[in-house]
């Protein structure tokens, strides 16, 4: 079995992981999300809201997440995701320690986490995307590197979804492939705010920073390279 075949059967199995119900913590917790929001300080929300809004807006009409990488036609599959992991684990560190740094320098500074934890996770995306000899500059790449930010960090339903829409991408009507900016939030929001608001939390905020930042990079991770492995290895 080849490098190719081995790595697209167990994206295949992630995939249907996804139709799977979350555990009964994350199930729990979910139902926590009306009460913990209400406690959240409103300047909270709005940094979320405006922080997720901006990142789209960069996301789709500049270059700021877009920073070159070497790239190299020539480069196995293998090669190229051996490249990728390369790049997450660095990412990883960053925002880990980011999110410790923050975490132990009181709320304010821990609010600020938001922002840059985002702008992490979207050059990690762009980089990702430049690895598997993706073209960037493409408007309709950049919608897809969003959804695939989407299909990460979303509830049980709207997981099931996204997905559908990724693997059906060059068949998909416009009107399916638009970006929901509002879902988006609040999806993003209610998936992350229960781990956030202990960030927030002196004495264990900068714990809990850095292992949960390094926990959101490594499952951005994990969308990202199977998203991909199902979209380009069937292609070949």
């Amino acid at each position: 079995m080849t490098y190719e075949e081995k790595k697209y059967k167990e994206a295949l199995r992630w995939s249907r992981s996804l139709e799977k119900r979350s555990g009964v913590i994350q199930r729990t917790s979910k139902g926590l999300q009306s009460a913990i929001n209400q406690k959240i300080p409103d300047r909270v929300h709005v940094v979320v809201t405006e922080s997720i809004k901006r990142m789209i807006e960069l996301s789709l009409t500049s270059s700021q997440y877009i920073h070159p990488v070497e790239h190299n036609e020539e480069w196995s599959f293998e090669e190229r995701e051996e490249l990728i992991k390369g790049r997450l684990k660095q990412y990883k560190s960053t925002a880990s320690w980011e999110g410790a740094g923050t975490g132990a320098g009181g709320f304010w500074l821990g609010v600020a986490d938001f922002p840059m934890l985002l702008s992490i996770k979207m050059k990690f995306l762009f980089d990702t995307a430049q690895f598997y000899g993706v073209d960037i500059n493409r408007y309709e790449e950049r919608v897809y590197l969003l959804h695939i930010f989407m299909l990460t960090f979303s509830s049980d339903k709207e997981k099931v979804k996204v997905r559908d829409v990724l693997l059906n991408w060059e068949n998909e009507p416009l009107e399916r492939k638009k970006v929901d900016w509002k879902t988006l939030q609040l999806e993003y929001r209610d998936t992350i705010d229960l781990v956030k608001l202990m960030q927030l939390v002196p004495g264990v905020g900068a714990i809990v920073g850095y292992v949960a930042n390094g926990r959101f990079l490594e499952q951005l991770g994990e969308t990202t390279m199977n998203i991909y492995r199902l979209r380009l290895i069937s292609h070949t």
